[in-house]
């Protein structure tokens, strides 16, 4: 499974809304399944971003349409990145020589 960083910001709806925000997660981890997508650790932060995300999902276009998916919901926006771990990346590494 693959690893994903989405990073995440409440639109005007969104946070009009801020009071149902562990009510949203909890829906989000629910559709997640729908995609094959585990939701790993949800964090709200301070700074540029509301919310920080880890999940893991089978491959980018899982996690594509699962992403189109919670922002067709207009709460929040949300940027995704592709995230490896060490050892993958030693793996990526091996490929340069």
């Amino acid at each position: 499974m693959a690893t994903y960083i989405v990073l995440t910001n409440f639109t005007d709806q969104g946070v009009r809304t801020a009071k149902d925000t562990g009510k949203r997660s909890d829906a989000v981890k629910e559709q997640a399944k729908k995609f094959g997508v585990t939701v790993k650790e949800f964090f709200w932060t301070l700074g540029s971003y509301d919310v920080v995300g880890i999940f893991e999902a089978p491959d980018d276009a899982s996690m594509t349409a699962f992403g189109l998916a919670i922002g067709s919901g207009g709460n929040i926006r949300t940027q995704t990145m592709r995230a490896f771990s060490r050892e993958e990346m030693n793996g990526v590494l091996a490929k340069l020589a």
